[in-house]
C-alpha cells in the first residue's frame, strides 16, 4: 500500500472529511525517496474550534507511526468546511524545493 493511501485511509478513520487532496511532492525535492513529501489538504468540521497549531497536533498524532518514517515533510492545509467555502476552494501551490543538491532555479 502507498504512503498517501495510508496517509488516506488513517484520515478518514479518524475524522469526519469533508474534503481531502493527497499530493505526494517528493519529486519536488531531493533525495532518493519517493514517498517522503506530501501535502494534505484536508477540510474537516472536526476543526472547529481548534487553534491551527491544534489542527496540526491532531494530524501528527493520527500520523504518529508515519511521521516516524517514511514521512520526512508534511505540508497541512487544514480548513473547517465554512473556511473552505470562505476561499472559494483555493489554496496556493507549493514552491519548488531549492535545498539539498536541488540547483537555485
Amino acid at each position: 500500500m502507498s504512503v498517501a493511501q495510508i496517509i488516506e485511509d488513517k484520515l478518514r478513520a479518524n475524522l469526519a472529511v469533508a474534503e481531502l487532496i493527497i499530493e505526494n511532492e517528493s519529486h519536488m525535492h531531493s533525495g532518493p525517496a519517493t514517498d517522503s513529501h506530501f501535502k494534505v489538504l484536508l477540510v474537516s468540521d472536526d476543526f472547529a474550534d481548534k487553534r491551527l497549531v491544534q489542527r496540526h497536533q491532531l494530524l501528527y498524532k493520527v500520523l504518529a507511526n508515519e511521521m516516524q518514517n517514511p514521512i520526512h515533510a508534511l505540508s497541512m492545509l487544514l480548513y473547517t468546511q465554512k473556511e473552505w467555502a470562505d476561499k472559494n476552494g483555493f489554496v496556493m501551490p507549493s514552491p519548488q524545493c531549492r535545498g539539498g543538491s536541488k540547483e537555485s532555479q
